[in-house]
């Protein structure tokens, strides 16, 4: 007699195993489209008005952007603005010093979000995770998630207050004898201010989805790495790290999809003490000239560009996922 893995039964050992896909398996039937959406309408309906709200307002303003090959007039709406072709493209890159300002700022700040802000919250999520009490780490979580609640305005007066020539900092160091530092309106340091505050305001909050990550992974392999002689920064090293490397490329694909949007708000909120030139980025290029300059097929034009820049560094991105190893966004 020999044990039949597939049912948990002994069986003859001479009796040979059936063909799973041979003619004695019931094949179980599809069920057809409208069987499935009887059976599952109450979903359906529930999932109804969000479906609509996603369509109208995601999906149909995309016709818009046939605008982007007008000479757009509000006042003639689409149908009657003449049609110019590629011309608004050609103009933005035929020496438009304006528009390759913005352009190298947003490329700047891309490259220094990807690089310096991205992989904060991975660091603070293995920081929160070592810590030994479980009262500290949820003390530590709460203060470090407080920042990503308040609005923009809020967070640029705090350093306003703090960094500004009359703020906290430069009246204790006027206080005690020293020159002021200037920090707040400075267009050599206005990205390095961009920067810190990204990491103040969202690190904290980018980190739970890291911590959730980190705690379904089997306790017993730490215990047993320990029990071989492994500290913790080995452990970290071979069993953390590989474990959430997926989910790291994941977030990091879908953050190239949206890394030419660099902070409108928070940009624009600083913009006049900077100066365009230090300040100017995609975003808040078609809103000076979009929406206040009334160029609303070049402002689309670059809206355009900045979409389908998005769309090809997130297919780039998961075939580089895809040779590594790894799922990415969606599977080859």
């Amino acid at each position: 007699m020999a044990l039949d893995q597939s049912s948990k039964r002994l069986r003859p050992a001479g009796r040979p195993q059936p063909d799973p896909s041979g003619p004695g398996t019931a094949t179980v039937a599809r069920p057809s489209a409208m069987t499935r959406l009887s059976r599952d309408k109450l979903l359906v309906l529930l999932g109804l008005p969000g479906a609509i709200a996603l369509l109208m307002f995601q999906y149909v303003p995309l016709l818009g952007n046939v605008i982007a090959f007008q000479d757009y007039q509000p006042y003639l709406g689409i149908g009657e603005s003449e049609f110019v072709g590629l011309t608004n493209f050609s103009f933005l890159f035929d020496g438009n010093q304006e528009f390759l300002t913005a352009l190298y700022n947003t490329i700047i700040l891309t490259i220094i979000q990807t690089v310096l802000v991205f992989p904060v919250p991975l660091v603070l999520a293995l920081l929160l995770n070592s810590l030994a009490g479980e009262k500290l780490k949820r003390l530590m979580q709460s203060i470090l998630y407080l920042p990503h609640f308040l609005s923009w305005v809020i967070v640029v007066s705090l350093f306003q207050q703090m960094l500004g020539n009359a703020g906290m900092l430069n009246t204790f160091l006027l206080q005690n004898g020293f020159s002021i530092v200037e920090v707040i309106g400075v267009p050599d340091l206005f990205k390095a201010l961009l920067t810190a505050q990204v990491i103040w305001k969202d690190a904290g909050w980018g980190t739970i989805i890291f911590l959730a990550a980190i705690s379904r992974i089997d306790q017993e392999q730490y215990e047993a790495a320990a029990v071989d002689g492994a500290n913790s920064w080995k452990r970290m090293l071979h069993i953390t790290l590989p474990a959430i490397k997926g989910l790291f490329i994941l977030l990091l694909i879908l953050r190239l999809g949206n890394s030419l949007s660099v902070g409108f708000e928070q940009i624009i909120l600083q913009q006049g003490p900077v100066g365009i030139p230090a300040s100017e980025v995609l975003d808040t290029y078609v809103f000076n000239n979009g929406i206040i300059g009334g160029e609303w097929g070049l402002s689309t034009a670059v809206g355009l560009i900045k979409g389908v820049v998005g769309v090809l560094l997130v297919i780039g991105a998961n075939k580089l996922a895809h040779v590594f190893g790894e799922r990415g966004v969606y599977e080859k």
